[in-house]
């Protein structure tokens, strides 16, 4: 089949064979209007296969389109018809005048190329070559009007539009019904010109989805909104199975939502669009996989693997993480539930040690061989790892308590192996860390409770935590202890200070140093007394 378009030039003009094409044919340029049989003034005509465009500058030059106006002006409220294209999809008033010109509000557009004179009797429409017996011409023109101020027009085939765009069809129907002769059809305010052009340019493509291949899953999306704008058929479902059958990024996944919420596809292909974007689950369930990732993790046997989900599942379940958007909040008693699974685990691992295992021996009944001393400490880093999940959902307060509780594994820390009972102050440093930097906010008695139950056990394991820190900050601890035991009352301060001030004066740098925050105390407690003292004496 042979096609032709239209095309200004500054010279002269050419003419060459159009090669065979299974396209059909259609004409586009930006801003000057194209030949037509309502403007005989212009350059001479050529074949071509391929579009051109021309770009305009912008200048002071008013516009005047033929039956159309922009929305609300004075010349679209005297327009007797009300159809309008305000958006894909959306219709502009026809003037019932076959030549009336109505003007738009001024564009700042001038052409790169001058208009080039017809000869006076060139007033006959562009006509295609035939299509199987028939004439085919150019008898729509397409003007489009940028939100930036750009125009593009095209000149297409009207058999074309109709065929593809129930839109289109119905203007056009429309038109004819009062006026004869080029079919002028306005778009403003269109958001992308270049997407709304290549929408209309897959019109005239027979094989769509492999245009799609080659401009990707974002243009795709873009394309996928004005073909359902503008009622195209192929278009829409070519989109939607492109979209089904390809991977998305995040970028390229939440456009598609935005769409989706805005725009309702019958398309049997969009469900399963829809699976990908949504999930039907309600949101116990959701609260139900939380608990079971939980669970699993801390029962994971494998090391490497267990920190990588760690690390994984604290992520999703973060307060401050991309996942969170529409997460239902965090279940607190299933995480406390987990919890003490682990602190009856410990329990359960220092009797075993306590019966006269060596921690270091491998045990033939449990874990697949592991050492007991390994398996003590993994769930000390379950425990940890619970607590930075409550902190960062500001829930924690309960394992404080829970922890203060530990009357058990209290008496089992005093007569356990220094090498292994540290293992149970790296817990008692997290919630101290916690509390000392302001993380952590709890009851008076909570703080008081687990101050007095684990503070002492902390002074003994001090110089085994400091050999073995798996990641634990001392200084930090140091300076956080400190500011715990400034939180309690005076007298209760009292106590615990002298205690860590035998035990440093004995141990040195086996025992944390809390020099600071024991001049901050012995301040508060008698030179601020002895000056108020005096000011009230005065």
């Amino acid at each position: 089949m042979y096609n032709s378009t239209r095309i200004k030039s500054h010279h002269h003009q050419r003419r060459r064979e159009p090669p065979l094409h299974s396209h059909r044919s259609w004409c586009c340029s930006f801003t000057t209007p194209p030949l037509s049989p309502d403007n005989p003034g212009a350059a001479s005509l050529s074949r071509s296969q391929s579009l051109r465009s021309y770009p305009s500058s912008c200048k002071n030059t008013e516009i005047p389109l033929s039956n159309k106006s922009i929305p609300n002006s004075p010349q679209a409220q005297k327009l007797p018809l009300a159809r309008r294209i305000l958006s894909p999809g959306r219709v502009s008033p026809i003037s019932d005048k076959p030549h009336s010109e109505t003007t738009l509000k001024r564009t700042q557009i001038t052409p790169n190329s001058p208009k080039l004179p017809l000869p006076s009797d060139s007033r006959s429409p562009v006509i295609d070559t035939k299509d199987n017996g028939r004439s085919r011409i150019f008898d729509v023109r397409l003007n489009l009007k940028g939100k930036n101020g750009k125009s593009l027009i095209l000149e297409l085939i009207s058999e074309v539009l109709i065929e593809d765009s129930t839109v289109f069809a119905d203007l056009i129907t429309d038109y004819r019904k009062n006026m004869s002769g080029l079919c002028r059809i306005e778009v403003p305010d269109v958001e992308n010109l270049n997407v709304f052009r290549e929408t209309i340019e897959l019109m005239f493509d027979e094989d769509i989805e492999k245009k799609l291949l080659k401009v990707g899953v974002f243009r795709a999306i873009d394309i996928l909104e004005v073909s359902e704008g503008i009622k195209f058929g192929r278009g829409v479902s070519s989109c939607l199975k492109y979209l089904e059958a390809v991977p998305w990024t995040e970028e390229e996944e939440e456009k598609l939502r935005i769409l989706f919420s805005k725009i309702k596809f019958d398309d049997g292909t969009a469900t399963d669009i829809l699976a990908r974007l949504c999930s039907f689950g309600s949101i116990d369930s959701q609260h139900t996989l939380a608990k079971r990732l939980v669970w699993s993790i801390t029962t994971c046997v494998d090391a490497h693997a267990r920190s990588e989900l760690k690390s994984l599942v604290k992520g999703l379940l973060c307060k401050s993480s991309v996942y969170e958007k529409n997460f239902p909040d965090l279940n607190k008693e299933d995480i406390l539930a987990v919890c003490e699974s682990c602190l009856s685990s410990l329990v359960s691992l220092f009797e075993e040690e306590g019966s006269g295992v060596d921690p270091c021996e491998k045990s033939t009944k449990s874990e697949k061989d592991k050492p007991l001393l390994e398996r003590i400490s993994k769930q000390v880093d379950n425990i940890n790892w619970l607590l930075d999940i409550l902190l960062d959902h500001q829930m924690a307060e309960e394992l404080v308590d829970m922890w203060a509780a530990q009357v058990k594994l209290i008496e089992i820390h005093e007569n356990a192996s220094p090498m292994i009972r540290y293992e149970l102050s790296r817990v008692s440093a997290m919630l101290f860390i916690a509390m000392g930097t302001r993380k952590l906010h709890c009851r008076s008695e909570s703080r008081l409770g687990i101050l007095r139950v684990w503070f002492r056990p902390m002074l003994s394991d001090f110089g085994w935590l400091q050999r073995c820190r798996k990641g634990l900050d001392m200084k930090a601890l140091e300076e956080a202890m400190g500011q715990a035991l400034l939180t309690l009352p005076l007298s209760e301060q009292y106590t615990l200070f002298m205690d860590w001030f035998q035990c440093f004066s004995k141990n040195g740098t086996e025992c944390p140093n809390l020099s600071k925050a024991f001049q901050i105390w012995w301040r508060r407690s008698f030179l601020r007394n002895s000056e108020t003292f005096r000011l009230e004496s005065r």
